[in-house]
């Protein structure tokens, strides 16, 4: 009995050291490490309900930033390893709640799976204009996370003159 409950164990600690999933995710937003994101200052009434709704995503460690005057950039960055079930939820929040998403920040820039809404750290040299079509194409369910990740590095890659940027 001894024996068996130490092979046990050494099964348990192999496992863990080789590094195999133990549990998947339950919620598309528990792939993600860190969600930055800037909200209008007409949120912040709402911030606990908004909260709350990120939280039933997966979404556990949110830092929130309200804007002071204006509107958040519309953009949407997401880290290289972000799940594709979770960087869509991460879309439809920012929809949400930033009235839409009109750029795209490259992966490069970001943690693995980092998820930033609205930031305003970065310039255009970095920024990608994204269409409704193109939006479109990143939310569609069936884009297994190497798909969606293929197609979000095409979108921010740049194309032909960049002249006129800083």
């Amino acid at each position: 009995m001894i024996h068996s409950v130490y092979s046990i164990i050494g099964l348990v600690v192999m496992t863990l050291v080789a590094g195999f999933p133990v549990a998947e995710a339950s919620s598309p937003g528990q792939g993600a490490s860190r969600v930055e994101l800037i909200l209008g200052k007409d949120h912040r009434a709402n911030w606990p309900e908004i909260k709350q709704e990120f939280g039933e995503a997966g979404f556990t460690n949110v830092h929130v930033q309200f804007i002071r005057l204006g509107h958040p950039p519309m953009n949407i960055g997401l880290g290289p390893e972000v799940p594709a079930e979770t960087a869509r939820e991460a879309i439809r929040l920012a929809l949400k709640y930033n009235d839409g998403i009109a750029i795209l920040l490259p992966e490069r820039l970001f943690p693995p799976r980092f998820i930033t809404i609205a930031s305003s750290n970065f310039d255009d040299t970095v920024e990608f204009p994204i269409d409704r079509e193109a939006l479109a194409q990143l939310q569609d369910p069936s884009l297994s996370t190497e798909e969606f990740h293929r197609l979000y590095r095409r979108l921010t890659t740049p194309r032909g003159d960049t002249t006129g940027k800083y």
